[in-house]
């Protein structure tokens, strides 16, 4: 993540991990993996068990501490600790009722409702809605906002720019339908912004996109899975959604809620004129005959 401004102001465990992920030795990348992966053990447990546990060093977490500008440990059972308060709760009835199913089709329905849902409330509980609305002020100042998703992400990102093109005239979908990528980065400079969805495995296109933003110059803002994201160091705005599933693909549901959540954030900051310009593309749409009327 990039230094300075908004993005310093990181407010949970994952936060701080992602923004000094890629600069981290393997072996603190070993010990930051285990920390992003089990908070409710370093909030609770020793760190001479937290060193047996994941077969590192305790010396190693005290440099893991100094890497991520924490004072000491401490700092990180700390976050854990806040960590854990959000989302313990979600964690234990997801593993007891997950254990309890079974093979039949209304079990896995179950499974994976109960999934989404427990995603939905963790995004809502640790979600910084500053971060949020720093992000949609800069989409709604930019001159130009670039959307990409790859594989998994592209459904979602094309959902997303056909939301936007309702009430917005300056938002492109990149890599989509004859347009390239190059193309649509190639005049991208600070007036313009950068929304890329990624989730593991990680799209190489999305990651070479927002690097290639970010030596332009434009704001980025990154929607992703986990810590270890590498586009996330070129993230000016980074967001981090749970995308836990009982099945083989990991979940969209809490990334459409982020994403819903923005666009009504970007509508609310401009109602009147935003209400007419949808009228307007609803009354173009009625003219052509778009949408079936009964």
């Amino acid at each position: 993540m990039k230094q300075g401004g908004f993005v310093t102001q990181l407010t949970s465990i994952e936060d701080r991990i992602a923004s000094r992920y890629s600069d981290l030795s393997a072996q603190l990348r070993r010990a930051a993996d285990y920390v992003a992966s089990n908070p409710i053990d370093v909030a609770s447990r020793s760190l001479r068990a937290i060193s047996a546990s994941s077969g590192l060093p305790p010396a190693t977490y005290s440099r893991l501490a100094r890497a991520l500008e924490f004072d000491s440990y401490e700092e990180i059972r700390e976050l854990c600790r806040q960590a854990v308060g959000q989302r313990v709760e979600s964690f234990s009835e997801k593993a007891a009722k997950l254990g309890q199913g079974d093979a039949t089709t209304a079990s896995i329905i179950q499974r994976q409702s109960e999934a989404v849902i427990a995603n939905i409330q963790q995004l809502n509980a640790q979600l910084d809605p500053d971060r949020v609305e720093a992000a949609a002020e800069a989409l709604g100042q930019a001159r130009r906002v670039v959307l990409f998703g790859a594989y998994g992400s592209t459904g979602i990102v094309e959902y997303l720019a056909y939301l936007a093109h309702y009430c917005m005239t300056n938002w492109v979908l990149a890599g989509r339908m004859g347009a390239s990528l190059g193309a649509a980065m190639v005049d991208m400079g600070p007036q313009d912004a950068l929304l890329i969805v990624t989730k593991s495995p990680y799209a190489r296109r999305a990651i070479a996109a927002a690097q290639m933003a970010q030596d332009q110059g434009a704001r980025t803002i990154i929607i992703t899975d986990n810590h270890t994201c590498p586009a996330l160091k070129f993230a000016d705005f980074p967001f981090i959604v749970p995308s836990e599933s009982p099945q083989f693909f990991s979940s969209y549901t809490a990334t459409l809620a982020l994403l819903e959540s923005l666009m009504a954030v970007l509508v609310s900051r401009d109602p009147q004129a935003t209400s007419h310009r949808i009228r307007e593309v609803e009354q173009r749409n009625g003219g052509l005959g778009e949408f079936w009327s009964g």
